[in-house]
């Protein structure tokens, strides 16, 4: 079985500019990507967080750095290009994994405002298995 690198995609948003609202968004943002792609964070190589200049409370990736066993991860943040009439108080994240699965397997998670951004990518377009089903190409 031959380990590859691979990148899972993620994006949420914050209620508002408040550690709080950024802590709720980061957590429920990287619990689901860990639960859908059944992450060993021992496989996690990075994760690049980005935020539109509208969050500047807390950095994302302080709120990763406090989950269990990401102590090792290589963490980055960075802010977000301004681009007029894009989505607000957006979280994004960008994660490198060794793993044995094919990228086609990776699921890339899109919560709260953010499930517009790449609709074919959504919740609601994954099977039971945990397996995205339309992802488009």
């Amino acid at each position: 079985m031959e380990w590859k690198v691979r990148a899972i995609r993620g994006a949420t948003t914050a209620l508002e500019n408040t550690v709080e609202a950024i802590q709720v968004a980061v957590k429920e943002l990287m619990d689901e990507i860990e639960y859908r792609n059944q992450l060993d964070p021992e496989e996690i190589i990075s994760a690049v967080f980005t935020a539109t200049p509208d969050l500047n409370a807390i950095f994302p990736a302080s709120v990763a750095r406090d989950r269990p066993n990401w102590d090792n991860v290589a963490l980055l943040d960075v802010q977000q290009m301004s681009v007029e009439n894009s989505l607000e108080r957006c979280i994004r994240v960008l994660i490198h994994v060794n793993t044995p699965h094919p990228q086609a397997a990776m699921i890339h998670v899109y919560l709260g405002q953010a499930k517009n951004l790449r609709p074919d990518w959504n919740l609601a377009q994954m099977s039971s298995s945990g397996y995205q089903t339309d992802k488009k190409r």
